[in-house]
């Protein structure tokens, strides 16, 4: 059944997207409207737009989630991603632009998101919208756009739930689109199947607090502490594989309560983060990190408290699978270089993805994102329009054949 928008389409220009994106200062939650820019664009497409919202955790936030799919048969390609950006931070080292004006200054498009990801989004918006435009008269399939107002932040009312109302109701998407930044140093230098999974742990190691020089009356949880740090920093954990660099650990937080230089502290505040391959998992993971600290407790004589958060596991998408090739071909096509495969950088939204589909990220350049004076060169815009209309071209092009 060929999809009828009944429409005059009117291919968008993805620097104007992305700028109407950037006007919305939508920090996590989004509830500043770039969730309403992106379903405007895409109803003019002839999308149906379903706005869900989601609150399933104790303790969370409301979440707005945006999925809008034109067409009812398959294949169905999928674009993911979010509408919420991290804080401008200080604004006065922006100098004299504005993080959520969308101005741009010789050849350069500045403000809060551009990367990170509003231009994935317009981007991927403009490339539906120019191709619905040359074959809407003959395509059977599905575009699908899954897009959430919290990805930075908890991530735990957004893409997740988003899936999971999408299986019930019995929706099957074949390939899926990331539009997270991807490369380091130029455009067509990674294609992402996979990221590490994350774990980060809070340890709170108790003593008794009291006068320094009356040691017989207190107990200094520091020792302990520094017994637990030299031991967790001392584990080995793997040594990657193909695919995946080894396993982490960063301690991020060793925090006394202190409250003077002649006091020995009650507690020690412990943190850190794991970032691990697909050769652990998380509840693997833990069960390590409680082995290794209750001995040295012990030994020292201090009772601790410990919690984890599970960010999410290592996951990877089949790099055999003919959608990769396909992204890489569409990469190499538009920047004239073959991308290599990559499992690198910080976790994303595709680890709720890749369960349901085959799953690529391919994006900005990654080297401004969250930083103050973050920016993308327009340039860089519409190289990524064309290698996302290029995917979507091979995508369907045998449904255009018959």
């Amino acid at each position: 059944m060929v999809v009828s928008t009944s429409l005059d389409i009117a291919a968008f220009d993805p620097v104007k997207v992305t700028q109407e994106l950037i006007r919305c200062p939508s920090v996590t939650p989004d509830r500043e409207g770039g969730l309403n820019v992106v379903q405007r664009h895409l109803e003019q497409l002839g999308f149906t737009c379903h706005r869900m919202t989601f609150h399933n955790e104790p303790g969370s936030y409301e979440v707005d989630n945006l999925y809008a799919r034109l067409g009812t048969e398959g294949p169905n390609l999928a674009f993911a991603g979010h509408t919420d950006v991290v804080p401008e931070g200080n604004r006065e080292r922006w100098g004299d632009i504005d993080p959520y004006k969308g101005e741009i200054r010789d050849g350069i498009l500045w403000g809060r998101g551009t990367v990170d990801m509003k231009a994935g989004i317009g981007c991927f918006i403009a490339a539906v919208s120019s191709w619905l435009g040359k074959h809407q008269d003959s395509f059977t399939g599905s575009f699908s756009f899954i897009i959430t107002g919290d990805e930075e932040h908890e991530a735990i009312n957004g893409t997740k739930p988003v899936m999971q109302w999408l299986e019930q109701r019995g929706e099957k998407i074949d390939a899926c689109v990331v539009g997270e930044p991807t490369n380091p140093l130029e455009m067509g230098d990674c294609v992402h199947i996979g990221r590490r999974g994350s774990i980060n742990t809070f340890i709170t190691v108790k003593g008794k607090q009291g006068h320094v020089a009356y040691q017989r009356n207190v107990l200094n949880p520091v020792p302990a502490a520094v017994a637990m740090v030299t031991a967790l920093q001392n584990l080995s954990l793997d040594r990657g594989n193909e695919w995946f660099e080894p396993s982490n650990l960063e301690m991020t937080q060793f925090e006394t309560a202190a409250c003077a230089e002649n006091v020995i502290p009650a507690e020690v505040k412990l943190r850190f983060n794991i970032r691990f391959n697909d050769e652990q998992t998380g509840d693997g993971l833990q069960r390590l990190i409680r082995e290794t600290v209750a001995p040295i407790a012990r030994e020292y004589g201090t009772e601790y408290d410990i919690r984890f958060r599970v960010s999410g596991e290592a996951f990877r998408t089949d790099p055999q699978d003919p959608f990769v090739a396909l992204v890489q071909d569409a990469v190499e096509k538009i920047a004239n270089r073959r991308p290599r495969l990559s499992t690198e950088g910080g976790i994303t939204d595709a680890r709720y993805l890749v369960p349901h589909c085959v799953t690529v990220e391919y994006g900005p350049l990654d080297n401004t994102m969250h930083q103050i004076g973050e920016h993308i060169p327009v340039a860089h815009i519409y190289e990524l329009h064309q290698v996302y209309e290029r995917i979507i071209d091979t995508f369907f092009e045998g449904q255009l054949r018959r």
